[in-house]
């Protein structure tokens, strides 16, 4: 399959993102929207195509037909983090638990080669493990 050209007429690069399981896909859509700010791009009624800040990721209702793409309030584990970077990881926590999810990680600064980093995290109300750190993660290293 043939890569859509962008506006200046170039392949445009791969792009990966998450599609998270969860039991009721209009619930879920409402809280990431509330809770985290997310922008609904649509909606085909159980499964979902959201962003945030441009980073998109999807949401696809529980199939019970389908046992390997379970949530992980079925399976009783989840085997994903979600990495989000933000320039204010205690504002997005915070933002996020004070709509219903668990806290998660202490918000707390490490070192790490680059110098600094900000990280904390929460579990969303589909049992969807987030893991939110300031953005020095993601420039190239050694700088």
């Amino acid at each position: 399959m043939a890569e859509e050209p962008n506006p200046a007429g170039e392949p445009s690069p791969p792009v990966i993102s998450v599609m998270l399981i969860v039991p009721d896909a209009d619930a879920a859509v409402a809280w990431y929207r509330t809770a985290l700010g997310a922008s609904e791009l649509w909606n085909l009624g159980g499964v979902a195509g959201l962003e945030i800040g441009g980073a998109a990721f999807f949401l696809h209702e529980v199939n019970p037909e389908n046992p390997t793409e379970t949530s992980p309030d079925r399976a009783g584990v989840t085997s994903t983090r979600i990495e989000m970077f933000a320039e204010d990881p205690d504002d997005f926590i915070a933002r996020a638990v004070a709509a219903g999810a668990v806290a998660g990680s202490v918000i707390e600064d490490h070192q790490v080669p680059w110098g600094t980093h900000r990280q904390g995290g929460f579990t969303d109300p589909f049992g969807h493990t987030w893991s939110v750190g300031d953005t020095s993660p993601l420039l190239p290293f050694p700088r």
